[in-house]
């Protein structure tokens, strides 16, 4: 799917909410004195990526692909090896197997994907994983030296969860991306203190927030709607 092509599907709440996102991104970057086009281009992807996952469609994932690449190298040059790990061996990988789960599954033949429904089984399984997952890079995390290491650690949580929940084609996904930002909010605050070219990484996930917010009463919508076919 060619992604001019999408932006025509957007409806006018949409587009606006594109637009405001890659305005205030881009504001706050053009506002501090050492500015980081990598952090930008980032955060252009990530905004972009996250208006297409709101509407269900699989060019949302494969642009989450490429901003984790982008993401993970920033993360790197701050020491935040926790993300740089997440989104390179985790995130990344999980949102190629999204891509292919969301094409193989569309809502009739349409753009859209197919919402699914978790079961308890899968529930159970994903905090399973969950408590195994931060155990792991908890400890990797620490012998690394990683800065801000309680921080880190939460947002490889949040991230898992938000992951397992994409590749499912769950509505839950967008709480557990929000949560997420949340974390990841405090994350690059701590890092724009040292040094204030990050604070457009920290702009960029308060615009995530929201952009998660609506993806979760979007695909609630997807869902409700549907199920009534």
């Amino acid at each position: 799917m060619k992604i001019l092509s999408s932006f025509k599907d957007l409806n006018r709440s949409e587009r606006i909410l594109w637009i405001v996102s890659v305005i205030v991104v881009t504001l706050s970057f053009l506002l501090v004195p050492e500015r980081d086009y990598l952090t930008l281009t980032a955060s252009l992807i990530g905004v972009t990526a996250l208006i297409f996952v709101a509407k269900g469609y699989v060019i949302g994932q494969v642009l989450t692909v490429v901003f984790a690449v982008f993401y993970g190298i920033i993360s790197f040059w701050f020491r935040y090896y926790g993300e740089m790990i997440t989104y390179l061996c985790m995130t990344s990988p999980i949102a190629i197997l999204s891509v292919i789960s969301w094409y193989r599954h569309p809502y009739r033949d349409s753009a859209e994907v197919e919402v699914n429904r978790v079961t308890k089984k899968q529930i159970v399984c994903m905090w399973v994983l969950a408590v195994g997952v931060t155990a792991v890079f908890w400890f990797i995390l620490k012998a690394m030296g990683n800065a801000n290491l309680l921080f880190s650690t939460v947002s490889v949580t949040t991230s898992f969860l938000a992951s397992y929940l994409t590749f499912l084609r769950s509505p839950g996904y967008a709480l557990a991306y929000a949560a997420n930002d949340v974390v990841l909010i405090i994350l690059w605050i701590l890092a724009a203190r040292e040094n204030v070219s990050y604070l457009p990484m920290t702009v960029c996930f308060v615009m995530f927030f929201i952009n998660d917010l609506y993806g979760f009463l979007n695909w609630r919508k997807m869902r409700n709607r549907q199920a009534e076919v």
